[in-house]
């Protein structure tokens, strides 16, 4: 096993974690992106809005699966999500999220 393997497998293991304990899918892309195709469960506040919107996450009082297009918004927000006291991880892109579930 070659590192990146080791990276990108703990990673897996990491989102796979999140699933078994029932963390929700928090999709960050713009509403046009949304509109396009999402996962179905998912919850969907753009990346723009989080700011304001971060209660509602933390009202939900579950672990949080970000995604986007590419993973890079979604690591935003997972890094944002973690410093305001929630559980957050990066799931990447939604189309690959959405084969492991």
């Amino acid at each position: 096993m070659g590192f990146l393997d080791f990276i990108f497998g703990a990673k897996k293991r990491e989102v796979q974690s999140f699933i078994n304990h029932n963390a929700i899918i928090l999709d960050v892309r713009t509403q046009r992106e949304w509109d396009n195709g999402h996962i179905e469960e998912a919850v969907h506040i753009p990346l723009d809005e989080l700011n304001t919107r971060v209660h509602e996450i933390k009202s939900l009082k579950k672990p949080v699966i970000t995604c986007c297009a590419s993973g890079v918004r979604s690591a935003k927000a997972a890094k944002f999500l973690n410093l305001n006291n929630i559980n957050a991880t990066n799931g990447g892109g939604w189309v690959s999220l959405q084969n492991k579930l």
